[in-house]
């Protein structure tokens, strides 16, 4: 016969990343016990940090920090976390079609007729992503129709010139790691808005990809467990949560954790493999089939010195080569090696996973030797990470809506369900997706559960009286 631990406490957590993290230490602070049950051997979740074989720490997960992500930089601050510049100083290049040019700004479009068409184009993305209700994006008075077409349809409808339908549809893989051609447009819009608008997101100084962190941004998720010392469990995989009028019971193959509530911070489509008793209900389980998470491998390539500046360049390159798509200059701050990161996304990394490792790094380097010269194939190390090929992640940067799935299934998104409730950067409001969504998440979700267990008090109070 099977014997399994058993613990108990006021509130459990599954999953140990950011989101889940947060909403531990926020119970804990106000006076909840709390366990944290978390499938991997690390703390983190879609953060990882590595050090290459020179000593130099590197994320081959999430990264990058945002001046208007107040949460992180709040939390970095605490913990006594330096966050450095991107270096994104020189001209940018671009490989296509064969040939390579080098511009300045965001887009390598020349000609003033595109560049007119994306400059509205933008406008009018940025206008309908500012007037989209965050907290519900399904009662938006046109969220029918927007959540009928996808964003590859609503860029044919909105720009007229090939270059900038092009620039545009860039976008899909570069922000949401999937095709414009897979994503409802209310969610491009509710997303966008969630980040400030697309020049927030997309943009180096001043925009998502503003700072890194010294010593990693796992550094984030390490410092708040150990806040929560040996309540952070690792090695634990929810496969089922029980609940009634009683409580909760959260089981793993070798522990049962009982406890008043259970907060759930995973992604939708991990969360939907765990079984509930009672089931969940229709909404929220079809809600969990229809958010895929999205697709993108991150690899880095190690120089001697970042080369590439030395010429003027700023060490971004944007490609049609597929591998990688999008480069950027992920050096050490005291430029102690050169670095150049490259992104696969979208379709074009779930096609290029299934050739070798050994493909794809001869295809990147022949790509970056184009882009930066003979000196991008004398590089001392590779790595490279794919995030869907992780049991406990299955994608990356975050879930995604197709068309319809808003305004069938969105308030099942974070809505409570009985004593279980919901977290993970996916549920949230402001910079959805990012290591800032995932905390603010977590808050709302800590919220809701002493809220909760106030009225609860309150009603056992009024019972006895």
């Amino acid at each position: 016969m099977e014997v399994r631990k058993s613990l108990s406490c006021d509130v459990v957590v599954v999953g140990a990343g950011m989101s889940g993290l947060t909403a531990a230490v926020e119970l804990r602070r106000a006076g909840k016990s709390v366990f944290v049950l978390e499938a991997r051997e690390r703390v983190g979740g879609r953060t990882h940090s590595r050090k290459l074989d020179n000593g130099v720490t590197i994320d081959i997960g999430g990264q990058w920090v945002a001046p208007t992500q107040q949460r992180v930089l709040a939390l970095a601050q605490r913990l006594g976390l330096r966050v450095f510049k991107t270096h994104s100083s020189g001209t940018s290049v671009a490989l296509l079609n064969g040939e390579t040019f080098h511009y300045e700004g965001v887009t390598p479009i020349t000609d003033q007729e595109s560049l007119e068409d994306l400059r509205q184009g933008t406008v009018k993305l940025e206008k309908l992503a500012a007037s989209i209700p965050l907290e519900a994006p399904w009662t938006y008075p046109h969220a029918a129709a927007l959540d009928r077409i996808t964003f590859a349809e609503w860029i044919e409808q909105n720009l007229t010139t090939e270059t900038g339908r092009w620039a545009l549809n860039f976008q899909g893989p570069g922000v949401f790691s999937c095709e414009t051609s897979e994503l409802s447009m209310l969610h491009v819009a509710f997303y966008y808005g969630a980040g400030g608008g697309v020049d927030a997101m997309i943009s180096t100084d001043g925009g998502g990809q503003d700072s890194r962190f010294e010593a990693g941004m796992q550094q984030l998720s390490i410092g708040l467990a150990a806040e929560l010392g040996e309540n952070v469990l690792l090695g634990q995989v929810v496969n089922r949560i029980d609940q009634d009028e009683g409580g909760v019971r959260v089981h793993t193959d070798g522990l049962v954790v009982s406890a008043e509530r259970v907060i759930v911070a995973l992604s939708p489509t991990l969360a939907g493999r765990i079984r509930y008793s009672p089931p969940m209900p229709p909404q929220r389980d079809s809600l969990t089939q229809r958010m895929p998470m999205g697709t993108a491998i991150k690899m880095m390539f190690r120089y001697a010195t970042p080369f590439w500046r030395d010429a003027g360049m700023s060490g971004m390159a944007l490609t049609d080569r597929q591998v990688p798509q999008l480069t950027y200059d992920n050096s050490p701050d005291d430029a102690s090696c050169g670095i150049l990161l490259g992104f696969t996304e979208g379709a074009p990394a779930r096609e290029w996973w299934l050739k070798s490792r050994a493909e794809r790094e001869a295809r990147a380097v022949d790509t970056l030797v184009q882009c930066f010269g003979p000196k991008a194939a004398e590089y001392v190390e590779f790595i490279e990470q794919y995030w869907a090929a992780e049991e406990f992640s299955r994608g990356c940067y975050a879930g995604t809506m197709p068309p319809g799935a808003w305004t069938s299934f969105g308030p099942a998104l974070s809505a409570p369900v009985g004593r279980i409730h919901w977290a993970g950067t996916e549920t949230a409001t402001c910079w959805n997706g990012y290591v800032e969504g995932a905390m603010q998440a977590g808050e709302r979700a800590a919220a809701e559960v002493l809220k909760a267990g106030h009225r609860a008090q309150a009603r056992a109070m009024a019972h006895s009286a």
